[in-house]
């Protein structure tokens, strides 16, 4: 049995992005006021980590979860509750560009033997 190849992404860390489709903003937690916007698509957030081997990414404050966790004195958890980030598929991630202040598509071109990524709407360096 052979490893799958890693999947191709212009998503890095510290990114903005932008969740196209899916349900985004995971199970309902804490209040009735995130059920509205608890499963539509268009929430925003900075890519924690992305793991190119499954495809799929870790967003900040998008696709959250509760998960009951077992206390752990070594490192000093309590245990209980926990509100956690899971990982959403690359494929409805899109790129938000800073001068657009939309989501767009990358460019990637070779600059002073560099990488670089650019902006198809209007040109600038994501």
């Amino acid at each position: 049995m052979t490893k799958a190849a890693a999947q191709k992404t212009a998503i890095r860390r510290n990114d903005l992005v932008q969740v196209l489709i899916g349900r985004d903003g995971g199970r309902l937690t804490r209040k009735p006021a995130d059920v509205t916007h608890a499963r539509e698509p268009g929430r925003r957030g900075r890519v924690l980590r992305v793991d190119r081997d499954s495809g799929r990414a870790l967003i900040e404050g998008v696709n959250t979860v509760m998960k009951a966790r077992r206390p752990d004195p070594r490192r000093g958890h309590r245990g209980g509750i926990v509100e956690q980030n899971a990982p959403v598929p690359l494929a409805n991630l899109m790129l938000v560009c800073r001068k657009c202040d939309r989501p767009v598509r990358v460019r990637i071109v070779r600059a002073k033997r560099k990488l670089t990524r650019l902006c198809r709407k209007c040109g600038a360096e994501v």
